[in-house]
């Protein structure tokens, strides 16, 4: 009579996978605190800044280091608008080339159209600067600004919308800018994630005479609806935190005279790259720090708001079915 076979050794006494654990553990805890610190030394490094201005800070437009005056709103102002008119451009042009790789394109030509896509995103961010600067910026001027200007000049709304001197610097420049950079990041996230949609099912809505929009928007877009969002969220990420490319066409104006698309304005890691090195210890380098953690806390928004968004889109699908 054969013995019964012994109970197989209990995988939370293995050694290796304790140290697994710990080592786990560690990473995740090492990270928050990290986190942690970060936020900790900014608001003591901007204490001064937030004790005199409060919240006040967000709504002035005053920036004068001489007088010892501050406000960022004219920064956040240009962080904000530089990053949605990215996001407004790159998003479509993402989604469609993302389509067109997955759906369209020919086998020959899908491999070689990703890896220069790809391309983009390895070109340093201070060569998309000098060339929006020496090249876009005048096209921008001469070919966009100048004709709008012509044609909306005396119109009351869109005259005030396409004003500024012709220069090629601003605010469009800087967003689409931000958008050639971030396109490469948000097309490779769409491609990667509807390539993972079941073929069966591509393939039996196509057999029911789907077309290929009806396919995209019907199957594959709600299969792959988080990481869509996703590859969104780390484009406007990459678009908020971008500095160098930034401050070369935007124009470092820390004056808001208008709403123009056109208007030399500033941003906030434009204003932290340019006045930092320079800043002496007092009110002016606490202000700034102050705008560090303003965009600490923008960034911070918008993950939240994705996470929120992308949880009730799940209980929406959840009532449906």
């Amino acid at each position: 009579m054969t013995p019964p076979p012994s109970a197989p050794p209990s995988r939370r006494s293995s050694l290796p996978d304790r140290i697994f654990g710990w080592a786990a553990k560690a990473a995740a805890l090492l990270t928050l605190s990290l986190l942690a610190g970060i936020l900790i030394s900014l608001v003591f490094g901007a204490w001064p800044a937030i004790s005199k201005y409060g919240p006040g800070f967000l709504t002035s437009s005053v920036w004068d280091p001489v007088k010892d005056e501050y406000g960022g709103l004219v920064m956040i102002y240009g962080t904000l608008a530089t990053s949605l008119i990215a996001l407004a451009i790159a998003v479509p042009v993402s989604f469609g080339i993302a389509v067109f790789l997955t759906e369209l394109s020919p086998a020959w030509l899908k491999r070689p159209l990703g890896t220069a896509i790809e391309l983009l995103a390895a070109v340093p961010s201070i060569v998309y600067g000098m060339w929006g600067l020496l090249v876009f910026g005048p096209i921008l001027a001469t070919y966009v600004q100048q004709p709008l200007q012509s044609a909306f000049g005396e119109v009351p709304f869109l005259g005030a919308l396409f004003s500024g001197p012709p220069v090629g610097i601003g605010i469009l420049s800087a967003g689409i800018i931000l958008a050639i950079m971030i396109i490469p990041f948000i097309a490779s996230v769409m491609r990667d994630v509807f390539e993972v949609t079941p073929v069966m099912l591509r393939e039996s809505a196509y057999a029911l005479g789907s077309t290929t929009w009806e396919v995209v928007s019907q199957i594959v877009l709600p299969f792959t609806r988080a990481g869509v969002v996703g590859g969104i969220m780390l484009g406007l990420g990459r678009a908020l935190g971008e500095t160098m490319a930034v401050t070369f066409v935007i124009g470092n104006f820390n004056q808001l005279d208008s709403l123009s698309l056109f208007q030399a304005a500033n941003s906030i890691t434009s204003a932290l790259a340019n006045e930092f090195p320079e800043a002496g210890e007092g009110l002016h380098q606490a202000a700034l720090i102050y705008l560090g953690l303003v965009l600490f806390f923008i960034t911070f928004v918008v993950l939240a708001l994705s996470k929120i968004m992308l949880a009730r889109l799940g209980r929406n699908e959840g009532a449906r079915t």
